[in-house]
C-alpha cells in the first residue's frame, strides 16, 4: 500500500481538549493491559544499556501510551529507571495520575517539539505509536536532532501499512466502546461523549485507520535513516516483530 498522510484528528489545532485526552486515554489504557509492546522489551532493555542512561525521554506522549507497563518489566533490570513524558498537545491529567502511581515519572507540562527537543532533555528518546504522525521532512528531522544531540532513539509502532492492519483497526470502535467505563479517571463526559453522542469512537477509529495508512516501512525508515547526516555514529536496527493483532515496527538507533 502507498503510504498516505490524510488528518488525524489528534493532531488538529482546533480540536477539542478534552476529547484529544479521551482518545490517548484509551490508547494508553490498551496499550498496558495488552502488554502490547512486551515483543520489544529486550530491544529497549539493550538499547538503555549500549547507550549507558537510566533516562527515557517519551516524545509524543499522548496519556504515556505503553511505557507505565513497560516501565515495572524495565526496572527489573534497570532499577533507578526515569522516565519523562513530553507532547506537543500533553495530556497532564494522565501524567499526574501516572506519576502519583509510579513516582520515577515526571513530565514536562509545556509543549515539547519532537524535531527540536529542548537540549536538558537527555536520555533514550522513544516515540510509541507516534512517528506516523510526521511526514518524511518531518520525521527525518525527528532522527537528526536525536543524531545531532547524540541521544540514542527507539520509534516504535503497533500498526503496519496492509490491508490485514486496516482491516484490524477498522473495528477498533468495538475495544472502545467496552473499555471505556473502565478507564481512569472515571469520568460522566467521557461515557457521555463514547455512548451518548459516540464521538470518541468515531475520532478513535478514523485516527486508527489513518494511522495504518501513515505507517513508515522497514525500506521507508531504511531510507530517512540514510538521508540524516553522520547516522554512522549510531547502531540502527530496524525491522518487524510478528504479534498480535498487529506486529510492531520499531527503528532503533543507539549512540555508539
Amino acid at each position: 500500500m502507498k503510504r498516505v498522510h490524510l488528518f488525524e484528528f489528534e493532531d488538529l489545532n482546533w480540536f477539542p481538549v478534552f476529547l484529544r485526552n479521551y482518545g490517548t486515554d484509551f490508547l494508553q489504557f490498551i496499550s498496558n493491559k495488552t502488554k502490547l509492546y512486551q515483543p520489544v522489551l529486550p530491544l529497549l532493555e539493550k538499547t538503555l544499556v549500549q547507550s549507558k542512561t537510566n533516562q527515557i525521554i517519551d516524545l509524543g506522549s499522548g496519556g504515556g501510551g505503553g511505557l507505565f507497563w513497560l516501565n515495572k518489566e524495565l526496572k527489573k533490570s534497570i532499577p533507578h529507571l526515569k522516565i519523562t513524558l513530553t507532547d506537543y498537545f500533553p495530556n497532564l491529567t494522565a501524567y499526574k495520575l501516572i506519576r502519583s502511581k509510579e513516582p520515577n515519572f515526571d513530565f514536562v507540562s509545556s509543549p515539547v517539539d519532537a524535531k527540536n527537543v529542548p537540549k536538558h532533555l537527555i536520555g533514550l528518546r522513544t516515540q510509541l505509536l507516534s512517528f506516523h504522525h510526521f511526514k518524511p521532512t518531518d520525521a527525518q528531522q525527528i532522527l537528526q536532532n536525536a543524531i545531532d544531540s547524540n541521544n540514542s532513539i527507539a520509534v516504535l509502532e503497533a500498526q503496519e501499512r496492509s490491508f490485514k492492519s486496516f482491516f484490524t483497526l477498522l473495528f477498533i470502535f468495538i475495544p472502545v466502546l467496552l473499555m471505556t467505563p473502565f478507564i481512569k479517571p472515571f469520568s460522566f463526559k467521557r461515557l457521555f461523549f463514547t455512548y451518548i453522542i459516540p464521538i470518541v469512537p468515531f475520532f478513535v477509529t478514523w485516527d486508527g485507520l489513518v494511522s495504518s495508512l501513515r505507517t513508515y516501512s522497514v525500506a521507508e525508515m531504511n531510507k530517512l535513516v540514510k538521508s540524516t547526516n553522520n547516522h554512522e555514529n549510531f547502531n540502527w536496527e530496524i525491522g518487524k516483530i510478528r504479534s498480535f493483532p498487529t506486529p510492531i515496527m520499531y527503528l532503533i538507533g543507539a549512540k555508539k
